[in-house]
């Protein structure tokens, strides 16, 4: 029997996928047939999956580009969600989350940057550790970044501020692969510029963190829709909102019905 959920529009039933791999993509033209086609080289190695991609307002060819993806064999069901407007990364993660039918959720950047071959290895390290306990956000963690000197020094200077004032333990948290469970995300406050914050985030609410070095590579094409100056200059401001609501996050250890 088909449940709707009335909390998020999803559609949860005996044959929803383990897994749903989310891509949240702006104005990624030239790189969506590569990576549709990375992502559906992988899917053999993972459990029931589907591929969710939210295209976040793009102004040139995205959408179209997307929907001739669907011609690469394994990526006839490709899921297609677009905004009107651009919302930002978080925003679209979270249309992406809501609607995606997995318990669990991978997710990457559409810019080609991020490997799919590694989320069989992140999703079982989730699998495994839930099978004993909580299950945790495992974050890909990006040891050696194939991204210019500039770039570079402006993450290593963000996770050190991060980690500094939330002590939440990753040495990059702001790297686009994880694996976490859906409804996991889904209690989290929203906020544009959650995905920065997801470790300290979850870890407020219970959940613990595992990270695993990744594969990374240089963009395939294109830019970064952030220069350095504002990723800073986003991720500083965001930092206290971040710290009061770690502060006023009260959580029971577990509830008992009487």
């Amino acid at each position: 029997m088909t449940e709707q959920s009335k909390t998020t529009g999803a559609i949860l039933d005996k044959g929803a996928p383990v897994l749903s791999i989310v891509v949240a993509v702006l104005n990624e033209q030239e790189n969506i047939s590569s990576v549709c086609s990375e992502i559906a080289g992988v899917l053999s190695t993972l459990p029931a999956v589907e591929v969710v991609f939210v295209d976040d307002g793009s102004s040139d060819g995205t959408v179209a580009a997307l929907i001739e993806a669907r011609r690469i064999p394994g990526l006839e069901t490709l899921r297609i969600l677009s905004h009107d407007h651009c919302c930002g990364k978080s925003g679209a993660m979270r249309t992406g989350v809501r609607h995606a039918r997995g318990t669990w959720i991978a997710t990457i950047d559409g810019d080609g940057q991020d490997d799919p071959a590694e989320i069989a290895a992140l999703l079982a390290m989730a699998m495994a550790a839930a099978e004993k306990g909580r299950a945790p956000l495992v974050v890909g963690t990006r040891p050696k970044r194939s991204d210019t000197v500039w770039r570079k020094l402006a993450t290593r200077f963000a996770n050190g501020l991060r980690q500094r004032l939330l002590n939440d333990g990753c040495p990059d948290t702001g790297a686009p692969m994880k694996v976490f469970r859906r409804s996991d995300f889904l209690d989290l406050p929203y906020f544009e510029g959650l995905h920065r914050f997801l470790p300290a985030m979850m870890q407020s609410y219970g959940i613990p963190l595992l990270c695993k070095p990744v594969h990374h590579r240089s963009r395939l094409h294109g830019q970064s829709k952030y220069t350095n100056f504002g990723r800073a200059v986003v991720g500083v401001r965001d930092l206290p909102g971040v710290m009061w609501l770690r502060n006023r996050t009260r959580l029971p250890s577990s509830v008992r019905e009487c």
